[in-house]
Formats: structure tokens, sequence, C-alpha cells
């Protein structure tokens, strides 16, 4: 029997990142993103949230919860489908 392999391309909360920047008064810039969740303990970079945004990279559940974190909303909801 052989292995089925299959490709997830992209990520399920990209867009769920960028509209929780959007949400904070006032909004936060990437940066500013990256900044909290460094200070939070994970080394992620600008460039890196920017990837994530635009589904170019995988989100660990590790990292979920961190971002989660810093943008002040629960795991479930980053990974919400849309209405």
């Amino acid at each position: 029997m052989g292995k089925t392999m299959f490709t997830i391309k992209g990520n399920i909360c990209g867009d769920r990142v960028r509209l929780g920047r959007a949400m904070h008064k006032p909004p936060l810039t990437q940066q500013g993103l990256a900044n909290k969740i460094q200070f939070l303990g994970l080394d992620i970079t600008k460039t890196i949230i920017s990837r994530i945004e635009k589904g170019e990279r995988h989100v660990i559940d590790a990292e979920l919860k961190i971002i989660a974190q810093a943008l002040g909303v629960s795991m479930d909801w980053l990974v919400e489908e849309k209405d």
C-alpha cells in the first residue's frame, strides 16, 4: 500500500491575521505585530508576517497561539472560515 501525499498551499489564518491587525486602534503594522510577537518570545519578522498574510508560509500551532495572543484574539477566531 503506497503513501497518499497531498499538498496544501497557503494557510487558513492569513486573512484573519491581516484583519486582526486592522482591528487594533490604531491599526498594527506588520512590524508592530512582529515586535509584539518577538516580545512574547517567538522570532518572527515583518517579512514572515507578510508571507503568512499572503498565504506563502504555513503557521504551526505554537506560532498560531502566540500570534493570537499578540493580536488579542482566540486561536479559533484566527482559523474561522469567512461568512
